[in-house]
């Protein structure tokens, strides 16, 4: 998996989540519940779902109180139904109530985007595609929404720009031409990244094969477009190396004919831009 959490800053995050709630203190919980008062929470799938984030739900209920018992019940990646238990936890019950809403937001967050993402994987599966996920993710969350992609059987695409050169249309008509673009870029770029081109034609693409490329995007072409371009990079000396993607206007019921013609990559921004939140709660009872 390209991305970890455990390398990341996630647990400085999940405090500026709780810090951004609580703000100067939950004035509700400390004035009605006593600070000895122990409870037991239950994270419970009110619809189907494919779990992404329980541990990170559990750890930000753990920044509020140290001593919190976990039982787990499921992992991320599992496919739960509606009623599942996904897991309980045991501590004081104002850090239960306190850590709640931040807790319950990031999971079915997650669980949302990892469920979808899982639909578009089985949707092209027995293909040589792979679903990717893109940079269109919510500003602070890149980490967890990219995350909870791979948790779902997604792949990470870039996960930053410097992670790759990716000559898009706008550095194209800024460049003045496709060619004046990657000949500028090719100048600069370092050998430890990745070069890929956006094209949109054809055209574009007889012109973007001339230069030495390590991927090729096709931006919002049809499938028998798609198809057609896919057999010019193969026919093209030095073509079997390349990497050909596919990107834009991509749904359910048309993905599987993107991956039929011959793809490699197909990236989805609506993996993480248009991922519906799943219905998850967070029931607590007195211990």
């Amino acid at each position: 998996m390209p991305l970890s959490l455990v390398q990341t800053s996630h647990r400085e995050a999940l405090k500026r989540f709780l810090q951004e709630d609580i703000g100067q203190g939950d004035v509700t919980t400390l004035a009605i519940i006593p600070p000895d008062q122990q409870a037991i929470g239950h994270f419970v799938a009110k619809a189907p779902l494919v779990l992404a984030g329980i541990d990170l739900a559990i750890e930000t209920l753990t920044l509020l109180d140290e001593g919190l018992a976990v039982k787990s019940r499921h992992r991320d990646g599992d496919e739960l139904c509606e009623g599942d238990l996904a897991a309980s936890v045991r501590g004081q019950a104002r850090a239960l109530l306190t850590g709640e809403r931040v807790a319950t937001n990031l999971l079915q967050r997650l669980c949302g985007i990892a469920t979808l993402t899982r639909r578009f994987v089985e949707a092209v599966r027995g293909t040589q595609a792979k679903i990717l996920d893109t940079r269109k993710t919510t500003p602070g969350l890149r980490m967890f929404e990219k995350y909870a992609v791979t948790v779902g059987g997604g792949i990470n695409h870039r996960f930053g720009l410097d992670d790759a050169v990716l000559i898009k249309d706008n550095h194209i008509r800024l460049a003045g031409g496709i060619r004046t673009a990657i000949e500028t870029a090719q100048s600069h770029k370092s050998r430890s990244h990745r070069f890929e081109v956006e094209v949109t034609t054809l055209k574009e693409l007889q012109e973007a094969l001339q230069y030495d490329l390590d991927a090729i995007l096709l931006d919002n072409m049809n499938p028998d477009m798609v198809r057609q371009a896919v057999t010019c990079v193969r026919d093209h000396e030095g073509g079997s190396k390349i990497v050909v993607e596919a990107s834009g206007g991509m749904a359910l019921d048309n993905v599987r004919a993107f991956a039929e013609a011959g793809v490699d990559w197909i990236s989805i921004g609506a993996l993480t831009h248009a991922a519906p939140a799943v219905d998850m709660s967070f029931k607590i009872h007195p211990a």
